[in-house]
């Protein structure tokens, strides 16, 4: 399928151009909160104020796309998208005794509050559905939109992911051991030998179409997953994943691999790297962004940028081999070293 359009809102300004003229913003602490745009022209202001974090970002990713297209469909993927909400509403239930309560926190409280607002702001009548499968929601989401177009459900979908930083959930992972401790920054947090990284957040959308045009900026080739994988399966499985889009590791032109700062699962990127790409550019986004679930989003929107002929941010190469315009990406992400996206781009 190809990808026709695309919109992010991360913790770096990726609402424009910014990003990618250099415009870098240094996070510090362990929590890497999202730069988000005036949505003022886009959103009413009395909707906007009674939206959670999420279904903003994600109506704000999501709906210029839409604005100028008309799409048979919606498919989201998201782990912790609406948890904010959900955790206020019943916190409200304790606080006003199951007595009168807003509906507003009830209404958005679910992980499809963003793909309904969509669908509703845009009249969207066809498929929707979000994806929860926390790090492979994202990979999920895109396998769906692949089937569709296959069956011929349609030609135009929306697609993307939203995750936001839910202080209940960041205090769980935080005492789980899943973020840094002390003081440090996004510029060395890769850098750091250590366990743990920073929490992010964001929202990723994408316009895919089932064929080619002249609008089309990328392609996504293939997409796998697993739950099941040992590293010393990992070079096998990527490699035959290649082989079934007749490509061998030589023709990637650059890997965006989702290092992330944690000690204790790195080297699954670092041994694939060494293994079949150490003539391919790599590059890393989590030091930008943070680590989240569907972190995988926003490497795909960066990969679908370089595709397009924007040059990746200094911050973002680990390794640079080759200076011209890539062809072929792979992205792999691993969340918790126990879920494994890949994602094949094409030009």
């Amino acid at each position: 399928m190809y990808i026709t359009d695309s919109a992010c809102i991360s913790p770096q300004r990726t609402f424009d151009n910014a990003f990618f003229q250099g415009d870098i913003k240094v996070h510090e602490g362990d929590r890497y909160i999202a730069v988000e745009p005036a949505y003022g022209q886009l959103i009413p202001a009395g909707l906007l104020r009674r939206m959670g974090k999420a279904v903003r970002m994600g109506v704000g990713a999501g709906l210029p796309l839409i604005q100028h297209a008309q799409v048979e469909g919606i498919v989201l993927g998201t782990a912790n998208g609406g948890l904010e909400d959900c955790l206020k509403f019943l916190n409200q239930i304790v606080d006003y005794n199951e007595g009168t309560l807003t509906p507003t926190n009830f209404v958005q409280s679910t992980p499809n509050a963003v793909a309904g607002n969509l669908a509703l702001m845009s009249k969207t009548t066809g498929y929707n559905t979000t994806h929860v499968h926390k790090g492979l929601a994202f990979e999920a989401a895109l396998l769906d939109t692949m089937l569709l177009l296959e069956e011929k459900r349609g030609n135009t979908f929306l697609i993307g992911s939203i995750e936001e930083i839910s202080d209940y959930n960041h205090h769980i992972d935080l005492l789980a051991g899943s973020f840094k401790t002390g003081h440090f920054t996004s510029e060395n947090l890769l850098t750091l030998d250590s366990p743990g990284s920073a929490n992010g957040e964001g929202a990723a959308m994408f316009l895919v179409n089932a064929e080619r045009s002249e609008v089309s900026q990328a392609q996504i080739k293939d997409v796998f997953q697993s739950n099941n994988l040992t590293e010393k399966e990992l070079a096998p499985i990527v490699s035959a994943f290649l082989q079934r889009n007749n490509l061998q590791p030589a023709d990637i032109d650059a890997v965006i691999l989702g290092i992330s700062g944690d000690n204790r699962s790195d080297h699954w990127y670092f041994n694939l790297q060494k293994a079949l790409f150490e003539e391919s550019n790599c590059y890393t986004y989590k030091n930008m962004v943070g680590d989240y679930p569907t972190g995988s989003a926003f490497a795909t929107w960066m990969g679908v940028q370089a595709i397009a002929g924007k040059c990746v941010p200094d911050a973002c190469v680990w390794a640079q081999k080759n200076t011209r315009t890539p062809k072929h990406i792979l992205i792999y992400n691993h969340y918790k070293a126990s879920q494994h996206g890949f994602i094949l781009l094409g030009s």
